[in-house]
């Protein structure tokens, strides 16, 4: 096995996606996916409508044909924008989401802070759900 660098991971996982910049990604008919942790999100907030997937979770939660599917995904032809905090790991989220069958899946340019830089609604975020990670409602 070949050994990859971080910095190659991400570039082959950007590869595949055609990421969307804040803007454009609210105005599209997606699902915004959240993947931060929960003190993170209490602490900066949360995108309105956003599915609060962790990252630990994330396939999980995603896959319909998992046991512990979050139904708010739907199905494989559902359009995912993942969120992380930067913009790093949500590529790299982004592209096992496709690698899953979510081929209309990718991530925002900057996560959520260049949602919030651009002046897009942020609310506070809620307490987590009970139960599994990642079941809860949209935010």
């Amino acid at each position: 096995m070949t050994r990859k660098t971080a910095q190659q991971l991400l570039e082959e996982a950007r590869a595949g996606l055609r990421r969307l910049e804040p803007h454009e990604a609210a105005a599209r008919d997606a699902l915004l996916v959240d993947t931060r942790d929960d003190g993170t999100r209490r602490a900066d907030g949360v995108i309105p409508g956003a599915l609060h997937l962790p990252l630990s979770v994330l396939e999980w939660r995603a896959d319909p044909d998992s046991p512990t599917h979050n139904s708010h995904v739907g199905g494989l032809e559902r359009e995912l924008v993942v969120v992380c905090s930067d913009g790093y790991s949500s590529s790299l989220a982004a592209a096992r989401l496709r690698e899953l069958g979510f081929t209309r899946a990718t991530d925002l340019v900057g996560g959520f802070r260049a949602w919030k830089a651009a002046g897009l609604p942020v609310g506070e975020a809620p307490p987590p759900p009970q139960g599994l990670p990642g079941s809860g409602d949209p935010d």
